[in-house]
Formats: structure tokens, C-alpha cells, sequence
């Protein structure tokens, strides 16, 4: 391939154990695909450009010596800038915290370096990751690489938008609503959250003590695979984390789906939806029908009510974490996420409170609807064709706000239930944008959600396509 910023993660992974490309090439060739294009995407915060080289050329120093690579071992990635460095600027999309240095590392940062990945830097995100859109008003909008005039979904936006303009092979984003998903969808590529407490937050801006999941957003569902298989598991620095075992993600990819059963709930997902997004979706069920799977629709009523508690849950969470900031620094903040964060300080604690007690209750509720006697369950990512910037600005007009929050409507309810969630590209719309497909599964069943991604990537391109940048 003459292009090494076209390669996969595992792509590029195989290509350094085998000699075919060295981590520095690599590197390189990502460097230069952004200074070319990052200025009309606007997906970078902060580029490592020295720091970078330096642990490409180390890798390839180690290989040369006979080092046995690391399962990511020279893979350019960059994340999402909440996640901490020790003595490096993280901003999280902020005014607030412009010269914020940590002085710890994430878990999942010493994960992805144990294993062989190069950090390149940071990415643009919504502001403390609280907008499903990609608008932020310090560091400027991130762009949609298939149409610059449209979002990028949020609040993951450096991350999607990167992955998809082959800026780097994979990043880390994070999804309390679907802020992993949405960007993942919109920008055409593949991302994952995981069941709540299987990746580790410490070192990760917090915004919702009990929603919050950190994944990666990549070009394939067996690229997820890999890098899940490395940042997921028990942390002693996070006492959340659960202590399942992790297994061999990528081990799992058969392509076989035969016995596999698919359900589609009737509520909820469906409501008001564009029908060039039906119809891509009920494509994408055609394909995973002739790779084995069956499909059925399935009555789910249990959904409008995890509707209205994930609201509740996550708009008094972000209010609690940010509360001594909204005193000391109201004017820092961004007029759409003022807006939002005050409204959490107006939701009772009784309301709260029956919103957490529910939520057992619920995913067993949900469970029984939708996986009594299936594996998956399968809607659109996004109800709406991709809008543009413009249509979802809040700053521009109050009147768009509607449409704002219904960018996440099919992502939240599965923060809410916690449950293990990819997103992969299932086509593209009447304007050229990407339609997203999604996969659920049962909590810790990450690995059958990929399998299914990984399946159904078999037997299309969507993934593979590339944006044509001005």
C-alpha cells in the first residue's frame, strides 16, 4: 500500500511485526495526511509531532534487536483530549481547564503504551464532552470529513472525524450518552462502548459517575476488537471496574452467523425516523440475514420509560461534577452547556434517586423483551439523515435544539442499561453522509456485538470507503 495512513490497526500492527512498514513511516505518513487536511477538519488539539517520531523510532530500534511487538506495537493513535497524561495539557474541550496538567496517567493510556501503540496527541471534543454534535466554542467546530458543513457527531468528534479522514488508524473516545457512537456513525466508522465498568476511567475526565464509558473508535469491528482486548479489565485504580475476565475479542471473529438471532424493537428507535436511514438499516438486516442470523421484531415497551430516567440520571450527575466550577466560572462555559448543565441543579433528588433504583429493575425488564431468545439487538444509530452544523447550533438559535438532542434519542437508552453497544457504518444517505448501524448485546457480550459487526463488514465496503477532502 503506498499510502501507510490508509492501514488499519491491525493492518498496520501486522505490517511492523512482519517488516513490512516501520513505526516510523507510519507515523510519518499520518503526519503528513494532517497537515494536508486537519485545517479544513479541525480534528486536532494538540500534535506530538517530537514525542511522537521519538517512540516510533524506539519501536523500530526494538524490532530491529529482535523485541517480540506488542499486539499494537506501531500503530499511530491519538484520543480524544480528556484522557490524562502526567505533566501534559489536557483541556477537555475547555476555557476552564486550558493549562490543566494532570499528575497521573490513565489506565488505559499505560494500556494502549504497553501494548505498542503511538500517541500522537490530542483531538478536538465537545466541550467537557457534553454535546452530541462536535460544536465547541474554544477550539473551534470539528468538520465532517465526507462534507465539511455537516457535525461530526459528538462529543467524540476529533475522534470519528480523525479515524475516517485517516488521520491515524484508531482513538479513544467516551460515551455517557453516546458519544462514542454518534461520531462513530456520522463520520462512517466503527465504535464501541463497552458494558459499564469494563473499561477502566481512572485518569479520565469524569462527567457522569455512572454512565460514563471509555471505548475506541476505529475503522473495522476487528480493529475494536484488538484495542478492547487491550484497554478492558479490572483496575485497582478504578474500583468500578469490573472483574470479569476478558477474553480474545478478536478470537471470536468467525464471520459465521448461523444460530445468531436478531431483534428489532417496534418502540422507541423508529419514531419519526428518515426513511433513506430505514431503508440502509433494513439493507443491513438483509445482510445479516444471508450471513445465518434471523431476525424477528420484538415488542419492547420498557423503553420509553429508560428514556426519560437516562435524562434525569445524566443531567443531575454532570451538574454534581461540575457544580463548584458553575459557581466560580459560570462565564467559562459555553451559552448551550450553561443551558444544560442548569437544568440538572432543577431536577429533585427523590426524582434522581427513582431513576437510579429503576434501573435494575429495567435492564432485567429490557432483557426479558429483547433477548429472551436472542443475541443482538439491532437498530439505526441515528433516527436522521447527518445534519449539518448549522441546523444543530443552539449558539445560532434556540430553535435548533430539538434537533440537537435528538442526535443521541437511539443511543442514550443503552447508557442508561449499560449494556455493551457498537456502532458500524451501514451505508450512506440521499447527501452522501454515513448511516449508522447498531449492535447490542447482553452485558459483558462485547464480543458477540463484534462478531456481528465483524460478520456483516465481511460482506460490505462501507467501512473501507474513504472521504474525498478539499
Amino acid at each position: 500500500m503506498s499510502d501507510l495512513a490508509l492501514l488499519s490497526v491491525t493492518e498496520a500492527a501486522d505490517a511492523f511485526a512482519k517488516g513490512e512498514a516501520t513505526a516510523e513511516a507510519m507515523v510519518l505518513a499520518c503526519l503528513a495526511r494532517i497537515d494536508a487536511h486537519d485545517g479544513q477538519v479541525n480534528s486536532v488539539i494538540r500534535l506530538d509531532r517530537e514525542a511522537a517520531l521519538d517512540a516510533a523510532a524506539a519501536q523500530d530500534r526494538a524490532r530491529a534487536a529482535g523485541a517480540t511487538p506488542g499486539p499494537l506495537s506501531g500503530v499511530p493513535m491519538m484520543h480524544k483530549d480528556m484522557y490524562y497524561r502526567a505533566g501534559r495539557v489536557s483541556t477537555c474541550g475547555s476555557k476552564i481547564r486550558a493549562d490543566f496538567k494532570p499528575g497521573k496517567t490513565a489506565t488505559v493510556l499505560q494500556r494502549l503504551d504497553a501494548a505498542g501503540a503511538i500517541d500522537m496527541g490530542t483531538l478536538n471534543m465537545a466541550e467537557f464532552a457534553q454535546n452530541p454534535t462536535g460544536h465547541n466554542a474554544h477550539f473551534g467546530d470539528c468538520h465532517n470529513p465526507w462534507s465539511l458543513p455537516y457535525c461530526t457527531g459528538g462529543s467524540s468528534s476529533g475522534s470519528g472525524a480523525g479515524v475516517a479522514a485517516r488521520f491515524f488508524a484508531a482513538a479513544l473516545g467516551s460515551d455517557t450518552g453516546g458519544s462514542i457512537r454518534l461520531p462513530a456513525s456520522i463520520c462512517g466508522v466503527t465504535g464501541i462502548k463497552g458494558t459499564q465498568t469494563r473499561v477502566s476511567r481512572s485518569g479520565v475526565m469524569p462527567l457522569s459517575f455512572s454512565m460514563d464509558n471509555v471505548g475506541p473508535l476505529t475503522r473495522t469491528a476487528r480493529d475494536a476488537a484488538r484495542v478492547m482486548t487491550v484497554i478492558s479489565g479490572h483496575d485497582p485504580l478504578d474500583a468500578t471496574s469490573a472483574p470479569e475476565a476478558v477474553p480474545d475479542y478478536e478470537a471470536a471473529l468467525t464471520g459465521d452467523l448461523r444460530g445468531v438471532s436478531v431483534a428489532v424493537p417496534r418502540e422507541w428507535f423508529f419514531d419519526g425516523a428518515d426513511d433513506v436511514v430505514v431503508r440502509g438499516f433494513e439493507a443491513a438486516l438483509d445482510v445479516l440475514r444471508a450471513r445465518g442470523a434471523s431476525v424477528t421484531y420484538v415488542a419492547c415497551p420498557s423503553l420509553r420509560a429508560i428514556g426519560t430516567y437516562v435524562a434525569v440520571v445524566s443531567r443531575v450527575e454532570a451538574a454534581t461534577i461540575h457544580a463548584n466550577w458553575m459557581r466560580e466560572h459560570p462565564g467559562d462555559y459555553a451559552i448551550h452547556l450553561s443551558g444544560r448543565m442548569y437544568g440538572g441543579y432543577a431536577i429533585p433528588g427523590t426524582h434522581y434517586l427513582e431513576a437510579l433504583s429503576r434501573r435494575g429493575p429495567l435492564l432485567r425488564q429490557f432483557c426479558k423483551e429483547a433477548f429472551a431468545g436472542h443475541h443482538i439487538v439491532a437498530t439505526p444509530t441515528l433516527r436522521m439523515r447527518v445534519p449539518t452544523l448549522a441546523e444543530t447550533s443552539i449558539d445560532a438559535s434556540p430553535d435548533n435544539w430539538a434537533r440537537h438532542m435528538a442526535i443521541s434519542s437511539n443511543t442514550r437508552p443503552f447508557n442508561y442499561l449499560g449494556i455493551p453497544t457498537v456502532s458500524i457504518p451501514c451505508g450512506f444517505d440521499d447527501r452522501g453522509l454515513p448511516i449508522g448501524l447498531q449492535l447490542s448485546a447482553r452485558p459483558f457480550a462485547e464480543g458477540r456485538a463484534l462478531a456481528v459487526a465483524d460478520a456483516y463488514q465481511r460482506e460490505t465496503d462501507w467501512h473501507a470507503r474513504v472521504p474525498t477532502i478539499p
